[in-house]
């Protein structure tokens, strides 16, 4: 490990941290790098974008007149 970093934590979090290392026996360190490392690999992870672009029909799919850009008033 190359950098050292200082989090202050509420008095929640922390116990929560301490509790999980002492449960699960890895470390506090490496339960926040493990934490990091997830939230960095989900950055920018929109599931719904899957949908993008598959969607069929015409370009306006609104049933109101007042939102159809064909509908003349």
């Amino acid at each position: 490990m190359s950098q050292t970093i200082t989090v202050r934590l509420d008095k929640e979090l922390s116990s929560w941290l301490e509790e999980t290392a002492a449960r699960t026996g890895i470390s506090q360190g490496q339960i926040v790098r493990e934490q990091l490392a997830k939230a960095r690999t989900a950055k920018g992870s929109k599931p719904f974008m899957r949908l993008a672009g598959i969607m069929r029909g015409p370009k306006d799919l609104s049933q109101r007149s007042g939102y159809s850009t064909s509908c003349k008033r």
